[in-house]
């Protein structure tokens, strides 16, 4: 299961109610016991009543004696792809995962559809209406690896599009463009192009630490950076240097970067942020539940810049955003705007910490 579903604590207290057992504060136990609950004759049946309550961000692979089934929900929030491996079927969350074992992506599997695999080969059945498509642009950002195909698109060469957009919105006059590696890095070479500003490796990542962004602590986080990346002064003394990362959710990495910098030499760092600027939490499977951890959502641009030590500091427009990735796709920028795409009110989303659902137990 990939994702959160956003009514999750009501649909724990109609299981507990009815005197199911729960034994973790997980909602892929919710979505177990909804599917074991569900009646119906087939697995297809099943599969579209638990779709029919469920409201959220889920895709699912269920392994039964006969088949295995992947599921997306009717927002298509998540993504979920069907390959082709050894002359067999597999289903995976994104088209990198099948070049990696020699197989082939086939087609992405759209919002509110069902893949029936067994032993036949694969059928594409419908569990739910698409409701409006609303992909998460976090995806596109950053989660997914560059080299996989979303929304029929490279990501890669999505992501050069979105530096490019920056670079266009929130120039800098600078001697190199530095990524924080990786997950900057197609964003930076994008801005480069667009700019002509020369594109230069600043900083050196340790390929045995993980992503700091998902560091269960702040301070986890914090040790994480020092540990992750080491400047290359060669590259930098005495440069301006703009600086692109893809994100700034809580803040951690940044001001630690700038100063990274700042003692290898370089004169000047500007900022840029290949995303709009991360206000609203997300309910939908990203890690950042609630506004007091997000930077944005407490501190202006310009307090931002000042708390992080740069030079300047500008983050993409969700105008220049939607105009990189085409936004007749559909989006979900809940994270930069506070629209989100569900009927659930705020006030409501607002209790939807972790916490809170933990704490729905028997009473």
């Amino acid at each position: 299961h990939n994702g959160n579903l956003i009514n999750a604590p009501q649909l724990r207290r109609e299981l507990l109610e009815r005197g199911v057992g729960l034994t973790t504060s997980t909602d892929s136990e919710v979505i177990i016991h909804l599917l074991a609950g569900a009646g119906g004759n087939d697995w297809l049946t099943r599969i579209r009543i638990l779709m029919a309550k469920a409201e959220g961000a889920y895709t699912l692979v269920i392994l039964t004696r006969d088949a295995i089934y992947g599921v997306r929900d009717p927002w298509g929030l998540r993504p979920l792809v069907l390959g082709r491996v050894d002359g067999g079927y597999a289903v995976a969350s994104e088209s990198c995962a099948f070049a990696t074992i020699g197989g082939e992506m086939i087609r992405e599997i759209a919002p509110g559809e069902v893949v029936r695999i067994d032993r036949d080969g694969f059928e594409i059945l419908q569990g739910a209406p698409p409701q409006k498509i609303a992909f998460c642009t976090f995806e596109q950002i950053y989660f997914a690896r560059p080299d996989s195909i979303l929304n029929g698109k490279l990501v890669h060469q999505v992501r050069q599009k979105l530096g490019q957009r920056l670079a266009k919105e929130a120039p800098a006059k600078a001697d190199i463009v530095v990524p924080v590696p990786d997950s900057g890095t197609p964003h930076a070479i994008g801005y480069a192009q667009r700019s002509k500003i020369p594109y230069s490796e600043g900083l050196i990542k340790s390929r045995y630490i993980g992503r700091t962004f998902i560091q269960p602590s702040d301070h986890l986080r914090k040790v994480g950076v020092a540990m992750k990346f080491n400047p290359l002064p060669d590259n930098l003394d005495g440069k301006r240097v703009v600086l692109v990362d893809d994100s700034i959710v809580r803040g951690n990495t940044s001001g630690p970067l700038v100063e990274m910098l700042r003692n290898a030499g370089a004169k000047e760092v500007h900022v840029r942020v290949a995303c709009p600027a991360i206000k609203f939490p997300c309910f939908m499977g990203v890690d950042m539940a609630t506004q007091a951890e997000l930077i944005a959502a407490n501190m202006t641009v310009e307090e931002i810049c000042e708390h992080i030590g740069a030079d300047s500091l500008a983050f993409l427009s969700v105008d220049g955003l939607m105009k990189a990735l085409k936004s007749e796709d559909g989006y979900c920028n809940a994270c930069f705007t506070g629209n989100y795409p569900f009927q659930t009110p705020i006030p409501l989303f607002e209790l939807q910490e972790k916490e809170k659902f933990a704490g729905v137990w028997a009473e």
